[in-house]
């Protein structure tokens, strides 16, 4: 942690409650989104078809599946692991390979074995490139390491051959997994190129902070990278709230933000 970030308890530990009814709904998105391709599909529609995918790419990998990988949602485990693996699975990932490149990321953020980091020391038509093979890199990384993950990975990844197989004798599910595994592509660039600086040397110049209504509507109010690395622990339902009360503290320590036009 930077010499004189606030604690959380300075800030407040309300950042970490959400509603109950906020989290139910929460976790039932995600199936929710899935199960509408399907309806607009079987109907012919294929532009909102196209839109669940994008939707479910953008709540899974960035909010929903990234709480349950930092367990911010105060499930038990016989809950939330479940969940991890059938959200990511949804998408034809491997939530605990997510897991445990994700953490790692948080540990040793731009270091030569961060490859969820690795982006953003490359060219942005490389940080693009890059996507086509990350997950498959992240689940053998994680393979690579002992801990709860691994059993759970190699489940998963029979789970994402299986649901393959299938997807090539049916035409709906073949275009569900295309575009979803297509969409995966675009992280390293949207996750780590654009968010990061590797040139910094500790996470206030390592990490780009963002501010701007124009930022926090493209975004959907989700660029709040700098504040999730300094207080890995609040949920994203709370960064809007974390961000403002950091917001003094970034001033006095000269932390410039980007700005999209306002």
């Amino acid at each position: 942690m930077p010499h004189g970030v606030p604690s959380l308890d300075d800030l407040g530990r309300d950042l970490l409650r959400v509603p109950v009814a906020r989290r139910v709904v929460c976790l039932a998105v995600p199936f929710l989104v899935a199960a509408l391709f399907f309806v607009f599909a079987a109907r012919g529609w294929w532009i909102p078809a196209l839109l669940c995918t994008m939707v479910l790419s953008f709540i899974t990998y960035g909010s929903v599946s990234h709480d349950l990988v930092h367990r911010n949602l105060g499930l038990p485990p016989w809950i939330n692991e479940p969940l991890l693996a059938a959200i990511e699975l949804l998408t034809f990932r491997s939530g605990h390979a997510y897991r445990w490149t994700h953490l790692h990321h948080h540990a040793r953020p731009m270091s030569a074995d961060d490859i969820e980091g690795a982006a953003a020391a490359m060219s942005w038509w490389r940080a693009l490139l890059d996507g086509i093979t990350l997950q498959p890199r992240l689940w053998a990384a994680a393979l690579r390491h002992r801990g709860p993950h691994r059993p759970w990975s190699i489940v998963e990844a029979a789970a994402i051959i299986v649901m393959l197989a299938f997807a090539t004798r049916h035409l709906a599910l073949g275009v569900y997994a295309v575009l979803l595994i297509a969409g995966s592509w675009i992280f390293p660039f949207t996750t780590s190129y654009l968010v990061h600086d590797p040139h910094g040397v500790d996470e206030l110049s390592q990490t780009r902070l963002f501010r701007g209504r124009m930022l926090s509507l493209v975004a959907f109010e989700h660029l709040y990278h700098l504040e999730h690395h300094l207080f890995p622990q609040v949920p994203h339902q709370r960064w809007p709230e974390l961000a403002r009360r950091l917001d003094p503290f970034f001033e006095s320590h000269g932390v410039r933000a980007v700005r999209l036009f306002f």
